[in-house]
């Protein structure tokens, strides 16, 4: 059995990546990878602090490998550590070795970049929406996109059209 390709769907806060994955892994019956900061930050009921962040990746690329194994064509895995260490480098001004370490061995099939043409939607564990500040982060994820070597794509408009192109260049692969 083959390896199912890795499409990492990566952007700004509230830019639409849990939808767009979502709506990817329904249409293609394929599992898809929550961002774990969600949960965990969920749990602490406090702010969270540089070393959360190594426990929110290992988090995530510990769930990202359990649903690859239930993946057969496709792993649609909603941000990956790269978050993590935009995230930290903001926040902090540092990222955990380990974390580049992990970055430089993880590798995708195919990035979707979601646009931050969506309007903002409020939510506690949000912190920037003013549209400076989500250009500034799309412009750091796009950076990282393009040093990838990956292929890439930026998602743009609603969410029918978001997903009507994503489908397509997912069927590309």
């Amino acid at each position: 059995m083959s390896k199912p390709k890795r499409i990492l769907i990566l952007g700004p806060e509230s830019t639409g990546k849990s939808t767009l994955a979502e709506d990817l892994a329904s249409h293609f019956g394929e599992p898809w990878v929550p961002e774990f900061a969600r949960e965990y930050l969920e749990q602490i009921d406090r702010p969270y602090r540089y070393e959360d962040l190594l426990e929110i990746g290992k988090g995530q690329v510990a769930s990202e490998e359990l649903l690859a194994e239930q993946a057969e064509k496709f792993l649609f895995v909603d941000t990956d550590l790269r978050v993590i260490h935009i995230w930290s480098e903001h926040r902090f001004g540092k990222t955990d070795p380990w974390v580049m370490e992990q970055l430089a061995q993880r590798s995708y099939d195919l990035i979707l970049l979601t646009d931050t043409d969506l309007p903002w939607a409020p939510d506690p564990l949000r912190e920037y929406p003013e549209l400076e500040m989500r250009q500034y982060f799309f412009d750091k994820y796009l950076n990282l996109a393009q040093e990838s070597g990956v292929p890439f794509l930026v998602i743009s408009g609603n969410r029918r059209a978001r997903k009507k192109i994503a489908i397509k260049i997912v069927n590309g692969l």
